[in-house]
């Protein structure tokens, strides 16, 4: 029951909100703005109006691929969001010029999320290696290895915590910055606030995930140590 309730309803969720994000984005990459500006120019204006000149914005491969990076100050959007004119692309767009807008305010939660990456990097690329050595060596069992996993469990958990502020508040800025520079209309907020909504499911679902399968593992612990 705990396997069920801890690890296959969290993965049920991170499922239904990847598809969620899916259809709705691909509904209104279909709707285009009145405006017809491309989602490049958008981040610029973003950007532009909160004084922000050195960042560059660039294509990047793949399919929602999006994302600021702070350390080379490079935006990078998707082909069908950076030439796109669409409601779903102008959204994606001014999320990520948002975080630019936060790195340049110092917005303490982003500062943090940028801080727990080395960790976080690290503690991703060390947990498949304890899995499969636990499994394949008969010197680590997983007893052995339980405390380490709960560790970088708890490490990854706290970085998905600190994300979901970080995200929100980028699409807050999103949302008030497209309709304040004239990019949407007023009724054309629907397309957005529906594309960057479907998005943070993926972030709430990784967290919950994150979360429950701490909490199986500690569970897991204590089952053994009684």
């Amino acid at each position: 029951m705990e396997f069920i309730i801890l690890i296959l309803l969290p993965m049920g969720l991170g499922l239904w909100a990847q598809m969620r994000v899916g259809s709705t984005y691909n509904r209104f990459l279909q709707v285009q703005s009145r405006g017809r500006i491309t989602g490049a120019e958008a981040a610029r204006f973003v950007m532009q109006r909160a004084g922000i000149h050195d960042v560059d914005i660039a294509v990047t491969p793949g399919r929602l691929t999006d994302h600021y990076d702070p350390t080379n100050r490079r935006l990078a959007l998707s082909h069908d969001n950076y030439h796109g004119t669409s409601l779903a692309a102008l959204g994606v767009a001014a999320h990520e010029a948002g975080h630019a807008i936060q790195h340049k305010v110092g917005y303490s939660m982003l500062n943090l999320r940028m801080a727990l990456v080395p960790m976080t990097g690290f503690a991703s690329k060390t947990l498949p290696m304890l899995l499969i050595a636990s499994f394949l060596l008969p010197i680590l069992p997983i007893q052995t290895v339980l405390p380490l996993i709960i560790l970088i469990y708890m490490i990854l958990t706290v970085f998905q915590l600190v994300t979901l502020p970080v995200e929100f508040d980028a699409s807050k800025r999103a949302k008030e910055e497209l309709v304040h520079l004239g990019i949407i209309q007023q009724d054309e907020m629907a397309g957005v606030k529906q594309t960057l909504d479907a998005a943070a499911w993926t972030y709430v679902a990784a967290f919950v995930t994150s979360l429950s399968t701490l909490l199986y593992y500690l569970l897991m612990f204590m089952g053994r140590r009684d």
